[in-house]
């Protein structure tokens, strides 16, 4: 077919959830993308039809202007839709594919590279061996932001407010899928939470916007604490004393002088920068690119370091 000088850009968007996210339309609109088209209630069974459908009407030059955007809920869904998606291609037929599901991927990926900053900045040390405790771990964010760290060699343990079944469940899942070690424990109760904290170092908070998970009473548990952060940006704070402005300050209330809090805006401003980099990546590097987590966790160390 004769080939147009000028194509729009078109960005398909799958979602295994009934809604695609506004949030993830508008950032792809503002990366440059004219068109955008949300297909909502998509499986794994589906995928690679419409990546099909995507790749075989426009030619080489039509193709290069198109991509692909994974959403949904949950992570481990749209790792292996990622996945289907690349296998479906049939070079030169071939285009870019993005996912980051409930924006988990890049919101884990700007929490573990700013904790990763401060903890080099404030206490000369690295992830690796560091005791993290993950608040409402069984989410989207939290079971992310486990792998990373985990694979930075941090000994991460994963607490559900609902049972240790329910942690161990989900420790377990991404163990085997990432090839990892993690651990689960119950917060449920004050006695069990203080417990956990008390031997943490690093504490993650990712449950639900506007839940508090840590108490300015349960933070005087947390003796060894050097950072606490927090990805809710809906009162209350998940975590008492880390505001949502905070990026390395000092943690009043804290048994230690030296603890720093990093609150929901400043992750979510290098959340903001990975994503909208990541949609650049894809409609302008020349070649089709595939993003998952890993990328956008490089894309976060790079941002957060100043190296971007």
């Amino acid at each position: 077919m004769p080939e147009a000088t000028e194509r729009p850009y078109i960005l398909h968007m799958f979602t295994a959830t009934p809604q695609m996210s506004p949030f993830d339309v508008n950032m792809a609109a503002d990366a440059g993308y004219q068109i955008v088209v949300p297909y909502c209630n998509v499986g794994e069974e589906s995928v690679v039809q419409l990546t099909q459908d995507a790749i075989f009407s426009r030619g080489p030059k039509g193709v290069s202007r198109t991509g692909i955007f994974i959403g949904g809920r949950d992570v481990m869904l749209a790792a292996d839709m990622l996945d289907l998606a690349r296998q479906a291609m049939v070079p030169p037929f071939e285009v870019s594919v993005f996912a980051d599901p409930s924006g988990a991927y890049t919101t884990a990926a700007a929490l573990v590279a700013l904790v990763e900053r401060h903890l080099k900045q404030e206490h000369k040390a690295e992830l690796d061996g560091k005791r993290v405790l993950i608040l409402g771990g069984t989410g989207a964010v939290g079971r992310v932001s486990a792998a990373m760290a985990a694979s930075l060699g941090a000994d991460v343990v994963i607490a559900s407010h609902t049972s240790r079944a329910r942690a161990t469940q989900v420790s377990d899942e991404i163990n085997r899928r990432f090839d990892i070690a993690t651990s689960g424990v119950a917060t449920g109760s004050p006695a069990d939470l203080h417990a956990a904290l008390a031997r943490a170092e690093i504490v993650f908070a990712t449950a639900a916007a506007g839940v508090q998970l840590m108490t300015a009473a349960d933070l005087a548990h947390a003796k060894h604490l050097l950072i606490a952060a927090d990805v809710n940006a809906v009162p209350p704070e998940g975590i008492a004393g880390v505001n949502v402005m905070d990026d390395g300050k000092p943690l009043t209330g804290s048994a230690r002088h030296d603890a720093i809090g990093i609150g929901a805006l400043a992750i979510g401003n290098v959340k903001y920068q990975v994503e909208h980099r990541l949609f650049v990546r894809m409609r302008t590097g020349g070649k089709p690119v595939y993003l998952g987590f890993p990328e956008a966790f490089d894309e976060a160390r790079a941002i957060a370091s100043g190296n971007a």
